[in-house]
């Protein structure tokens, strides 16, 4: 298990993280997401040893390693450029680490077949860097960085630079390899759709603090603050005043749902509509005119403008009338979350 105790760093006297307390489990992969400059990539560096932290502690197996050299950690580094050598050819890129290791050339040889083989690129050892393409170019980079067996692996957005279709599945690829080896891992990423998809946990940074941690669904369907709930995409916000047992009076009428946090009746409160809170048999009514509708396969985006002027998008599996109609939709309080103001 790798435990990395309240963290703290700072650059130029502006803390980059304010005491991070995580665990990753044994054999368990862990994305690391949050915006741009939240803290995700530095934390990376810190547990890899590239970064000294000004406070906490970082252990592995139980035991400190915040004073082990990098190259003496054991760990794993993918980059998001690859960082592959142009002069040399997929299998002596593979080989570099096992080389450096001292390993003999037949061990280093099968080791790094192995590798290429556990990412499906068995037969490409005598091919240049030039010659791939950028997905062979990841698995090349990911064979790398498993060939010498680390007991954690990182990867700092390895697929960012990719395009939507290669990159959603390249995540099923890589989440099945990591799967197979076993291997612990780190996934710093940006994209709340490939962390879920790749990781057993997730940990949301939010200006260098630990905003939540847990199982992908949890995250995504009880987000611990309206900041996690907006930068998960939440943007049906309704403020209005907390009425008691998780009822609010809003702009679009009066809404029930489920108390996020302690708010005591009377007190500010916004309610955040998820996409998917149309039910049939709702608790709260939701009346307004049909704006838009828009078919995306597997399910309907409807665009309702409420009474208030306000337009709320939701997702269902069939249009509720047509455009111009309006129209009334239950929402199940399960779905509406209630956060203070």
């Amino acid at each position: 298990m790798l435990t990395i105790n309240t963290i703290h760093k700072a650059y130029d006297g502006t803390e980059v993280l304010r005491g991070i307390s995580l665990e990753v489990p044994a054999g368990a992969t862990m994305a690391l997401l949050g915006p741009s400059g939240c803290g995700k990539t530095t934390l990376l560096r810190v547990v890899a040893g590239l970064e000294r932290a000004d406070g906490g502690a970082i252990l592995f197996g139980g035991e400190r390693i915040d004073g082990v050299p990098p190259h003496l950690r054991g760990f794993g580094m993918m980059f998001q450029d690859y960082a592959l050598f142009p002069h040399m050819d997929v299998a002596a890129n593979v080989a570099f680490g096992l080389r450096m290791r001292g390993l003999g050339r037949a061990q280093v040889a099968a080791r790094a077949a192995e590798a290429l083989a556990l990412v499906g690129m068995a037969g490409y050892g005598r091919r240049r860097v030039f010659e791939l393409s950028g997905g062979e170019r990841q698995r090349v980079a990911l064979a790398r960085a498993l060939a010498p067996g680390p007991r954690l692996l990182m990867l700092d957005e390895p697929l960012a630079a990719l395009d939507r279709e290669l990159r959603e599945r390249l995540q099923e690829e890589l989440r099945a390899v990591l799967r197979q080896v076993g291997v612990t891992a780190i996934y710093v990423t940006h994209d709340q759709e490939e962390a879920f998809a790749l990781a057993d946990v997730v940990a949301l940074l939010n200006a260098g603090r630990l905003e939540q941690a847990g199982p992908p669904e949890a995250i995504y369907r009880r987000p611990a603050s309206l900041w996690a709930a907006r930068f998960l995409g939440l943007r049906n916000l309704a403020p209005g005043r907390h009425l008691g047992d998780g009822r609010v009076a809003t702009g679009l009428g009066e809404l029930a749902g489920t108390l996020i946090g302690e708010l005591a009746p009377g007190a500010d409160a916004v309610a955040v509509i998820a996409p998917d809170a149309a039910a049939p048999a709702g608790a709260s009514r939701l009346r307004g005119e049909l704006e838009s509708l828009q078919f995306r396969g597997r399910h309907y985006r409807v665009g309702l403008r409420a009474a208030g002027g306000q337009l709320i998008d939701l997702d269902m599996a069939a249009p509720p009338g047509a455009v111009g109609d309006l129209v009334g939709l239950g929402l199940t309080p399960a779905r509406v979350l209630i956060y203070p103001a």
